[in-house]
């Protein structure tokens, strides 16, 4: 097990290292460029230099003057040593503002996987159970709607009906307006329910892929022969779904869960721009859009570590729910 976990480890640093350059590579082809309104802006100032020199100024400190390759391995230098450079459109050092916004996102992935696998999982098995009743068609509506529903339109709907009309919650932010007069826990609990809303938007929106591949994993367990004959042999119902069934479906099931954690941290990207919750997404956004390479840079690896640590913990939990694997 250590001798494949080494590997493992090894395969998915050259896999970081190549999408970094990848993603660096992607980021210095872009036809515009944050250093030139910098640059832009700087020139215009009273008594400032040219526009020319600026950009050369700027363009040697953060290694946009090299070649590409110069470039990266300049950059993934500092990023070993924990120094990813200071985000161009915060003014402050980029893992700073990461550490200060990631606990959004982690508390609004984690509420949602928790709920997301709490509803989707029982509700695939029992779809599976009675195929092809009213309760299966049911679930798989619903399922359904929750896959195709885009993330905007059900945001806005969600904040018509709960904010507008019944006023139930704030439409945007993560605090109220009388945030600092609260108590501690006071605190707590209003930063609770600004992410409310958020959290059932995500879960509706991820519950239903994870409900449909339950459905579909368990139906194919249901029909093999051992299933018949553990219920011939006059094992009760619950024992074969939840002892036997169940069970050769968790194979599938990490596999395809091994994908939500990072797929929620990249996807809830929309959900928190919609929401206005300062999380890593919501940040990231806006330093897209305004061209800082630093943070852009520095949250591309970040989704690509997470993706590789999930697929890795994921292999390790094959050995757990299946002997075989341990075996082989």
């Amino acid at each position: 097990m250590s001798k494949f976990v080494i590997r493992r480890l090894f395969f998915a640093i050259i896999v970081v290292l190549f999408g970094s350059f990848v993603v660096y590579a992607v980021i210095r082809a872009l036809p515009s460029s944050y250093v030139e309104t910098i640059a832009r802006q700087r020139a215009q100032l009273p008594g400032s230099k040219s526009y020319a020199e600026w950009l050369a100024q700027l363009n040697t400190l953060f290694r946009l003057d090299t070649d590409v390759f110069t470039g990266y391995f300049g950059w993934l230098t500092d990023a070993v040593r924990g120094n990813f450079g200071d985000s161009w459109m915060y003014n402050m050092p980029v893992t700073e503002k990461f550490r200060n916004v990631i606990w959004y996102s982690v508390a609004l992935n984690i509420i949602t996987f928790v709920l997301q696998t709490i509803i989707a999982i029982p509700l695939g098995i029992t779809a599976a159970r009675k195929q092809y009743s009213r309760t299966d068609y049911t679930i798989t509506f619903v399922a359904l709607m929750g896959i195709s529903l885009p993330t905007f339109f059900l945001a806005t709907v969600l904040k018509y009906v709960f904010s507008m009309q019944l006023g139930w919650f704030d439409l945007y932010g993560i605090v109220g307006r009388f945030y600092d007069q609260l108590t501690p826990m006071g605190k707590i609990l209003d930063m609770a329910r600004h992410l409310i809303l958020p959290t059932i938007t995500l879960t509706m929106l991820s519950v239903g892929g994870l409900m449909r591949f339950t459905r579909t994993n368990m139906l194919e367990v249901l029909n093999s022969d051992y299933i018949r004959t553990a219920r011939a042999k006059g094992l009760a119902e619950n024992k074969v779904i939840y002892r036997h069934a169940f069970r050769n479906t968790l194979i599938p099931l990490v596999s395809y869960m091994s994908y939500l954690i990072p797929s929620m941290f990249s996807g809830s990207m929309i959900t928190e721009t919609l929401y206005q919750i300062p999380g890593i997404g919501y940040i990231a956004f806006d330093a897209m859009k305004m061209g800082d390479i630093p943070f852009t840079m520095f949250y591309s690896v970040f989704i690509i570590i997470l993706t590789q640590v999930s697929l890795l913990l994921a292999d390790i939990m094959y050995a757990v729910v299946d002997p075989r694997v341990r075996v082989n």
